[in-house]
């Protein structure tokens, strides 16, 4: 099919070369003379003997998946200005306050060469709100449950080790405990506790970003969670059907709707 004057094709399962009409090489030539400006190559796993041939030709890796590939070819002149595939991994962590108690849920990396008190967290899922993978990864680490509030702040690292390449988005919000007995996964966690958030903001057995975000919701705990709070709202997207997330301070009212401002 084509998009945006851009070929996409789609290898089936069982293609076979015969079955392409004329060489490849009179397929790109055709597509230039029709003026698509660069070719997308879809390939399934299974047919992953066809990447040589479409290497031969110019393509090249763009992403892959855990069953397929997806080559590029640019076919205008000049240099390629296709997008890059996905350039951050997003990690989210859980800041959950107890604020009849002041207490906030901490754990400590089983696998860590240095036993840091930090929130839990780990890697969103594709297609996984930011929030709710907050609040699946704290309930998959130490078994409590909770409700997603606001994010509370995000840090962004290049060269993180293990992002294969990419670099690092780490996003921590503030949640609201419905449980409270832990019942820690003793594969990840080497602890788990509810800890004073007072002491955890003046504990060196933790992590810079940690302990930064302890007193930032110690703030928010002493002189209220507006002050802190980025909080979200879903809108529709220009898309038909679709609609996103926007995450920002809360706007005073007398700015929500500004027909009414003087």
């Amino acid at each position: 099919c084509t998009e945006y004057n851009k070929i996409i094709s789609r290898l089936s399962q069982d293609f076979q070369l015969e079955q392409l009409h004329g060489s490849p090489d009179g397929a790109i030539k055709q597509w230039r003379a029709e003026g698509h400006i660069a070719v997308w190559l879809h390939v399934p796993i299974l047919q992953s003997r066809f990447i040589a041939t479409a290497a031969e030709q110019g393509f090249t890796f763009h992403h892959a998946e855990s069953d397929s590939a997806t080559l590029a070819l640019w076919l205008a002149g000049g240099c390629s200005r296709l997008p890059v595939y996905a350039t951050h991994q997003v990690g989210v962590a859980g800041a959950v306050l107890d604020t009849h108690t002041g207490r906030v849920l901490v754990v400590q990396d089983k696998n860590k060469t240095r036993n840091a008190w930090k929130f839990p967290g780990g890697l969103s899922e594709p297609g996984e709100d930011i929030g709710n993978t907050a609040v699946r990864e704290v309930f998959e680490e130490t078994g409590i449950t909770s409700e997603f509030k606001s994010i509370l702040s995000i840090r962004q690292q290049h060269g993180q080790p293990g992002a294969f390449g990419k670099s690092d988005m780490y996003i921590i919000c503030r949640l609201e405990p419905s449980s409270f007995h832990i019942n820690f996964c003793q594969q990840e966690c080497l602890r788990c506790e509810w800890m004073d958030l007072t002491e955890l903001s003046k504990t060196k057995e933790t992590t810079p970003i940690t302990s930064n975000i302890a007193k930032l919701l110690l703030y928010g705990y002493r002189e209220g969670f507006d002050q802190i709070d980025i909080s979200m709202r879903e809108l529709p997207a220009v898309y038909t059907g679709l609609f996103y997330k926007l995450y920002h301070r809360e706007l005073p009212e007398n700015y929500r709707n500004v027909t009414d401002m003087q």
